[in-house]
């Protein structure tokens, strides 16, 4: 079994097997395995000795191992004291993915708490950017999304009342970006977006449990299937909670 303290490591953990997986590569989901299942945020981590002890592996696998998982920002390191769980952070790499593909494939548990599912009058800038006339009725959606139980954002989204008709019908708690490929046949492949950091406003900080004003990072989006502009949504990130990457090249 693996360490299951934070002080220590078991002595009869098994050590990491020789395949073509590297060996920091299968500490790394070892450890990040343990952080969620085992600890919790704040919790100290095993020291170097014990997991080499434990996984028979160097001293440079672990901190290959756990430099990546600092640098993801699923650890934190502290001077003079160790390492620990981070705050569960979820870092996005600036691709197109649904709240619920994003969580899964960093291996979150995603939820959502749908507000409202409504068709009424599209704001003015929403029926621009779906290419609707001014007053035209769209769907409406504005759900709390979730990961790991932890409220991460607050996605207030508008879809096409043509190209989306059924959508009120169907379970609203999953992907709905699946939905729309596999039940109206409008796969989203591309978008238009902005980022920017702002305070967060009164019913959002309340439904995030920031607070008013509190730093969140907002995403207004317009997503397209081909030329059809099927969504346009405003989302709201825990900034704590929540976080942007990028790999820059010449």
């Amino acid at each position: 079994m693996p360490p299951t303290d934070p002080g220590g490591a078991n002595a009869a953990a098994l050590p990491i097997s020789n395949s073509q997986v590297p060996k920091h590569e299968q500490l790394r989901a070892i450890i990040l395995n343990l952080a969620k299942s085992e600890f919790g945020p704040g919790a100290r981590l095993p020291s170097e000795r014990a997991l080499m002890d434990a996984y028979g592996v160097s001293r440079i696998t672990v901190r290959a191992a756990i430099g990546r998982l600092v640098t993801e920002g699923h650890l934190v390191r502290v001077p003079a004291k160790g390492t620990f769980v981070s705050d569960s952070a979820v870092q996005s790499t600036l691709h197109l993915a649904s709240f619920t593909q994003e969580m899964e494939g960093q291996g979150h548990t995603p939820s959502t708490v749908v507000l409202t599912a409504e068709s009424t009058t599209a704001p003015a800038d929403t029926a621009a950017a779906l290419g609707l006339a001014p007053g035209t009725d769209a769907i409406h959606l504005r759900r709390l999304r979730l990961a790991d139980g932890r409220p991460v954002s607050v996605d207030d989204a508008w879809y096409h009342p043509q190209h989306a008709s059924g959508l009120l019908e169907i379970d609203l708690t999953g992907s709905v970006y699946k939905a729309l490929a596999a039940e109206f046949g409008h796969e989203i492949d591309r978008a238009r977006q902005t980022v920017r950091a702002e305070g967060a406003p009164a019913d959002v900080g309340v439904l995030l449990g920031t607070g008013t004003g509190a730093p969140v990072l907002f995403f207004d989006r317009t997503s397209y299937s081909g030329d059809l502009a099927i969504e346009h949504s405003r989302s709201w990130y825990r900034s704590d909670r929540y976080s942007l990457s990028m790999e820059v090249r010449l």
